[in-house]
């Protein structure tokens, strides 16, 4: 009797797993139970529930010091928006005399020319001689060029962030960009930042600056206190580009076929509708006052902070690392860091990744200091 109550309980466990496999591999039944899963994250586990009342008095005194908490973070933030703007000034002038030197306007000389590599670019004699053969070479082979020809298209095209906006009809355009400046709001005004693109003259525009405004808040949500994390970019303004006739990259004229439903005839009808470009990236979506976007804009949006922010903390400062693409193999040595970590943390959405370009965004500004200890670029909704 033993025995076959053994048997049948084996027999019992292999349906039970039979089964189990089945379930596991139905995907309507995976769905559910992914969304039973998803509905209990951040869902309260009943502990505070039952706890007594004098406690919860005492937690409730707790959240009101973690709000004055949050409110002197924002004063931080406030301060380092203050030395950001300081040294933005000291930087500046290196900057313009990096603006010289690209666009032919200095030539410098041979002291601020040369350049002691590293222990690892150390060249033997015979490989200085080679190369510098071989630059002679070249020279003799092609025009003296001005300044440094290019500049800006190269390390945009260096940048996979950058160089998957720009489309072949973009790549003239970007040849006459003599430069991008970073300006920081003025002391007392709602912080912001303006990415302004400087342009050389051209068969394609007037403009001779493109601007983008982003407007941020430091300030925690008194709705929603504990969600403060650092600076938030609310929204961003672009600015119109005055097309020369013909030369607007951002629409494109289509013909299609229309059949008259009485007649039968057959006529082709003359379209304009939007082109892809880089150049979009001066008219943004408009956020509205409600703050509610939908899901297409308000991924768009997410993307646009996201690369406003990298030009303004990575592109701007090193653009000569990004033209050599030095810089691009620390970013890829910084990636694969983080991927790791990534792998390794519980809380990771690889979804959130797809949609916004990096789930948790670490950068350093210029004080050393981590400002966003994660990604600061969704739009604020109300």
């Amino acid at each position: 009797m033993y025995l076959y109550v053994c048997i049948e309980t084996v027999f019992r466990i292999r349906e039970y797993e039979a089964l189990t496999v089945q379930m596991m591999q139905n995907p309507q039944i995976l769905a559910a139970l992914q969304e039973r899963l998803d509905g209990l994250v951040g869902s309260p586990s009943g502990y505070m529930e039952s706890l007594p009342k004098v406690v919860k008095r005492r937690v409730n005194a707790l959240k009101n010091l973690q709000v004055k908490c949050a409110k002197i973070e924002a004063k931080f933030y406030e301060e380092v928006h203050e030395l950001e703007r300081k040294y933005a000034a000291l930087y500046q002038p290196l900057f313009d005399k990096r603006s010289d030197i690209i666009n032919a306007v200095y030539e410098p000389n041979d002291e601020e020319c040369e350049w002691k590599p590293d222990e690892e670019e150390e060249l033997t004699e015979e490989m200085k001689e080679k190369a510098k053969i071989e630059d002679e070479k070249k020279d003799d082979e092609k025009e003296d060029p001005k300044g440094i020809p290019e500049f800006w298209l190269t390390v945009f095209k260096n940048v996979d962030l950058l160089s998957d906006m720009l489309q072949d009809h973009d790549e003239p355009i970007l040849k006459h960009l003599k430069d991008i400046k970073v300006k920081f709001s003025d002391p007392g005004q709602a912080m912001s930042f303006t990415l302004e693109f400087y342009f050389g003259s051209n068969e394609y525009f007037t403009n001779e600056v493109l601007t983008k405004t982003y407007k941020m808040r430091s300030e925690p949500d008194e709705s929603d206190p504990f969600s403060f994390d650092g600076p938030e970019i609310m929204g961003c303004t672009g600015c119109q580009i005055d097309w020369k006739k013909g030369k607007n990259v951002t629409l494109k004229t289509i013909k299609k076929k229309q059949k008259h439903k009485g007649r039968g005839t057959v006529r082709t009808v003359t379209k304009t509708v939007p082109n892809d470009s880089f150049f979009n990236f001066f008219s943004p979506p408009e956020v509205p006052e409600s703050g509610v976007l939908d899901e297409d804009s308000e991924e768009l949006l997410a993307a646009d902070f996201e690369i406003g922010h990298f030009l303004r903390e990575r592109i701007v400062p090193h653009a000569v690392l990004y033209f050599t693409g030095e810089a691009i193999e620390d970013d890829d040595d910084d990636e694969g860091e983080e991927e790791a970590d990534e792998e390794n943390d519980p809380d990771y959405d690889p979804k959130v990744r797809t949609v916004y370009g990096s789930q948790q965004v670490k950068y350093q500004n210029k004080c050393g200091l981590i400002l966003c200890k994660h990604s600061t670029y969704r739009t604020h909704t109300v």
